[in-house]
């Protein structure tokens, strides 16, 4: 016979055990409607069965007269959505052998909060045409700060993150199952809103207070992070100087800085390096409305084979690095010098989002400005084989404004934000970005618009919806990402920042 506190301890720790594969947690108060139940396994279940009831619930005998909800699985974990925010739930899994039940968890307990982020009253995801295809999917929406099913209907929302209310930019899901967002410092998050992950502000890169992150923040596939930065220095007569003269003027570069999960720099690339080499060290002058700011806005790793592309929006310029070395390989848009390819000068400007596909062309979001009220394209391009080619355009769609009635492009400015992301069967979701219209949709390849959204805020003084600007927006597609996220992912065991 086992010692009392032995005997004791096994029991605790197997009580520990059971309780902690109960979510969501009891009393826990979620800011999701879209949940993940889960709940210890049992032997000798074929089947189990999810109950909810609205409100806080003490009894069996009450529990049944006001389930509202049930629904059946062979596993012990199942995502379902409760119908309201700011409301009370019940819930209890019953386990079933040969479609009888024979035994039950205990009732648990939880509720969802309210947000103005989440009140479809003032804000909401209006659809303009129904999906004919990826129903089950999700689409996170930067400025409303919210993510949402195909129907339009929120089903999470972001909150305080590090005690402050924030608005996003780049909110998305990772390949580890946690949320990304941008904001200085960038955030990793939890499904819970929980900080897994921020920089340092040490500031190693840029030598300044801050890195100045901007644009971008991504996990890579590898568990490092990648975020763009900004680096000021002085462009002396069209070349770079660290000496102090009147000549001399500021000029805005990037930075692009890789971090391993302990906050540790391990690999940075500093634009001005590239430009005091390449064909705009002679170019960009202080009469040149461009020499500000070249303005990097996006980047993408190829992990699989190390190269890294970014993008300029103020030269139209795509650059290609050899990773880790970090030497330029191709420069790819608006030629500076006679020499340079012209052919590349018309495929994109003020671009925004370029990407590498799996299939092995760049694609990215074409923001079009150089062409006067023109609306922008989605383009995909194969790159050059040898020295003297340039890229080829091999797919392009030509962005719509839809579901506003009588609109003119022309009143619009697309300049600013924008991405796209390629599906699975090489449909391309979109967030269309303008000053007074931004639409979110999914495109095919034979260029069938399979679904579209407008983001809208209610403007009480004008008693009307106006349309939400969104600088990104980004989707969910498979079942698998969609659990591991709810889940909670596969976040880093070691200590956050």
């Amino acid at each position: 016979m086992a010692p009392i506190p032995y005997l004791f301890t096994l029991l605790l720790l197997f009580s520990i055990q059971l309780k902690a594969q109960v979510l969501p947690l009891e009393r826990s108060s979620l800011n999701y409607r879209l949940i993940g139940f889960s709940f210890p396994e049992k032997e000798k279940t074929s089947i189990c069965r999810l109950e909810i009831a609205e409100g806080n619930i003490t009894t069996d005998d009450s529990f049944r007269h006001n389930i509202i909800y049930s629904v059946a699985d062979t596993g012990n974990k199942i995502i379902a959505t409760v119908p309201a925010w700011g409301t009370s739930y019940t819930w209890r899994a019953v386990y079933l052998k040969k479609n009888k039940p024979f035994a039950q968890t205990p009732l648990y307990h939880f509720s969802t909060q309210k947000s103005p982020d989440v009140d479809t009253s003032l804000v909401r995801l209006r659809i303009v045409d129904t999906a004919k295809k990826y129903q089950d999917a999700y689409v996170f929406l930067d400025d409303n700060k919210a993510l949402y099913d195909m129907k339009g209907n929120p089903v999470w929302f972001l909150t305080k993150v590090n005690g402050m209310n924030i608005t996003p930019r780049d909110l998305k899901m990772t390949n580890q199952g946690t949320i990304t967002l941008l904001f200085d410092p960038p955030y990793e998050i939890d499904y819970d809103c929980n900080v897994l992950f921020k920089p340092p502000s040490n500031a190693v890169v840029s030598k300044d207070y801050s890195e100045h992150y901007h644009h971008q923040f991504t996990r890579l596939a590898n568990g490092n992070y990648m975020a763009l930065g900004e680096d000021s220095m002085l462009w002396d007569k069209g070349r770079p100087s660290l000496a102090i003269d009147t000549s001399a003027k500021k000029m805005q570069f990037g930075t692009l800085i890789e971090y391993d999960d302990t906050g540790k720099v391990i690999w940075s690339w500093k634009s001005s390096d590239y430009f005091s080499a390449s064909d705009l060290r002679n170019k960009l002058t202080p009469s040149d409305p461009r020499y500000g700011d070249v303005h990097e806005n996006a980047f993408f790793f190829d992990e699989k084979n190390n190269y890294i592309y970014v993008s300029f929006r103020n030269i139209n310029r795509i650059v290609k690095i050899k990773y880790p070395e970090g030497t330029v390989v191709r420069q790819y848009g608006a030629p500076e010098t006679i020499a340079a390819a012209s052919h590349d000068n018309t495929l994109f400007c003020g671009q925004h989002a370029c990407k590498y596909s799996n299939n092995g062309y760049l694609y990215l979001y074409n923001n079009n400005t150089c062409m006067a009220n023109s609306l922008p394209t989605i383009v995909k391009l194969q790159e050059p084989t040898s020295s003297g080619q340039g890229l080829k355009k091999i797919w392009e769609y030509q962005c719509t404004v839809t579901g506003v009635g009588n609109y003119s492009h022309q009143q619009d400015n697309y300049r600013s934000g924008g991405n796209v992301v390629e599906l699975a069967d090489s449909s391309m979701f979109v967030c269309m970005n303008g000053g007074n219209y931004c639409k979110v949709f999914i495109v095919s390849p034979s260029q069938q618009e399979l679904w579209s959204a407008i983001p809208e805020r209610w403007d009480p003084a004008g008693k009307r919806w106006t349309i939400i600007s969104q600088y990104k927006a980004n989707i969910i597609t498979k079942k698998e990402d969609l659990a591991r996220l709810i889940f909670k992912g596969e976040a880093s065991p070691a200590q956050r920042n």
